[in-house]
């Protein structure tokens, strides 16, 4: 996947086993069979050009580990405390990476808000904000 997803675009079973080549010796077969079980669990899609395929990639790269992530926290029986401890994992640029995809996803309404305005959605926090 790593290659389809490099190039962006439909790749033949040949393009990527040159590719692998440079880095390793790899057979031809390998590399078809592989693109084969990708096309069968729906990662790529194939079109076929000649008496070969071209596959392409079904979503990004960033899509794929949105979806892996997501499937590991559903599996929790405490999503709280598994999110914690991945969040305790992070490094502090992947941290500012989290904060900037919230707001990303709050949208500016949300993150400009004022704090008055948080408090009064939500009755049960002091004013100091810990909720004491």
């Amino acid at each position: 996947m790593t290659r389809v997803w490099k190039w962006n675009r439909p790749v033949t079973v040949r393009e990527v086993l040159e590719d692998l080549q440079q880095e390793r010796s790899i057979a031809y077969t390998t590399v078809m069979t592989v693109l084969d079980n990708l096309h069968q669990k729906g990662w790529v899609r194939r079109e076929a050009e000649g008496r070969a395929y071209r596959y392409e990639a079904v979503s990004t790269r960033a899509a794929y580990a949105a979806a892996l992530m997501n499937d590991a926290w559903s599996q929790s029986d405490n999503p709280a405390a598994a999110l914690v401890a991945f969040f305790g994992m992070m490094s502090e640029e992947q941290r500012q990476a989290l904060r900037d995809a919230v707001r990303i996803v709050q949208g500016p309404e949300e993150t400009q808000e004022a704090p008055e305005a948080r408090q009064e959605e939500n009755p049960g926090s002091a004013e100091d904000g810990t909720g004491r």
